[in-house]
């Protein structure tokens, strides 16, 4: 009779979406990529204004500008942390199929932006760096890849992944793009050594870059500058590397205090490839220290939780995602300390720049998607079934 007068009630079979995705999601993870988006913000604050003035604009241009892309990266991975990894799969093949023809193009419609490398579409309002959004799209179609060859009578994936990682490289080095071919090649590596690859074809490899990375010095000027410019054992002090290394080493222990850097009006990347530098003079090796943590443990966090996880793909994808997250930080931070040659390479969710912040925002939704908790046994169980 109820049912009659007020009609039916629907029943939900299954847990709703977003207690199921709280339950499930590594919150430790999504703790620190929002404290880092937070710390970008911040930093920028004190890094911006400066070349906001310069270029006649408000002085909280980028700053505002930062945090609309930020919040735009912020929902989409939010959104895509939510799917399953089969939707994860396909919504990364179209988008790097999509990113891999932007990457084709660029030598007929792209721009340069006065820096020497063809890397971006001008859109008038903004730009797009195709590479950015490669990056996480590969990492998913490589580990489809290998983790497809494990199937009998399968096709030789891992060798199909290293063809399509070589052209990617060839292509990233023409724009010339070294930091990123590198950061590819180093995800696809590490994806391989997880999958099992033998050691002597690692070290093939290895001396494969070694020689192209000879010819390159050869034959690239813009590839020789950078790498004389590091081997020279004297920092010229007007360059953006001794700008930056001058900000570092003035900072000290707790840096000369907020808004009294100096470093912000000499480098014209200081709220982007230099963002480091920014934040170890105004707020010393203390702030710089709680940045690195905080990189480590969405690392860490993120292995430790693929070491349960029993299916190849997800183990695969995951790991290149989160070893390249951490490796790209490690550029960036390693170049303003003169560690490693100057890649043009942004920090993660702290450097300013629409692209690193959106096509970063899709790469974590991706790993935190594929590191929630899912009912499986422990990979380690079912080894030990397998052997006995």
């Amino acid at each position: 009779m109820t049912e009659m007068v007020y009609g039916t009630v629907p029943v939900y079979t299954g847990e709703p979406i977003l207690p199921r995705w709280w339950r499930t999601i590594d919150k430790w993870t999504m703790s620190c990529i929002l404290i880092l988006f937070g710390i970008g913000l911040l930093l920028g604050l004190a890094s911006s204004p400066p070349l906001a003035s310069k270029n006649g604009l408000e002085p909280f241009h980028y700053v505002t500008r930062q945090a609309i892309f930020g919040g735009v990266a912020m929902i989409v991975m939010f959104g895509v942390s939510m799917m399953p990894p089969q939707m994860i799969r396909r919504m990364a093949v179209v988008g790097f199929l999509v990113s891999f023809v932007a990457l084709m193009g660029l030598p007929f419609f792209g721009t340069d932006f006065g820096k020497g490398a063809m890397r971006w579409y001008s859109l008038g309002f903004a730009s797009f760096q195709p590479s950015e959004f490669l990056k996480p799209g590969f990492v998913v179609v490589a580990a489809w890849l290998m983790a497809a060859s494990f199937e009998v009578g399968a096709p030789p994936g891992r060798m199909y992944s290293f063809v399509l990682t070589a052209v990617i490289c060839l292509l990233l080095a023409l724009q010339p793009d070294f930091g990123q071919a590198c950061l590819v090649l180093f995800s696809w590596g590490v994806m391989y050594f997880v999958a099992g690859a033998p050691m002597f074809l690692l070290f093939g490899i290895a001396g494969l870059v070694v020689m192209a990375g000879t010819f390159a010095y050869s034959n690239s000027e813009h590839f020789a500058r950078r790498i004389d410019g590091f081997l020279n054992p004297e920092v010229d002090p007007t360059t953006q590397l001794g700008y930056a290394t001058n900000a570092i080493r003035e900072g000290g222990f707790f840096g000369v205090g907020v808004g009294e850097g100096q470093v912000k009006w000499s480098l014209p990347d200081a709220h982007t490839d230099f963002i480091i530098a920014v934040a170890a003079e105004e707020y010393g090796l203390i702030c710089v220290m709680m940045i690195i943590i905080l990189y480590g443990v969405i690392v860490v966090r993120s292995l430790l939780r693929l070491l349960n996880e029993r299916d190849p793909f997800i183990r695969l994808a995951g790991t290149g995602l989160a070893c390249a997250f951490g490796v790209q930080a490690m550029i960036n931070m390693g170049v303003a300390v003169r560690l490693l040659p100057a890649k043009g390479m942004t920090l993660p969710f702290v450097s300013y720049g629409g692209s690193s912040l959106i096509a970063g925002g899709i790469a974590m939704g991706i790993l935190l998607a594929l590191t929630r908790t899912r009912p499986q046994g422990k990979i380690g169980d079912i080894l030990m079934r397998r052997t006995r």
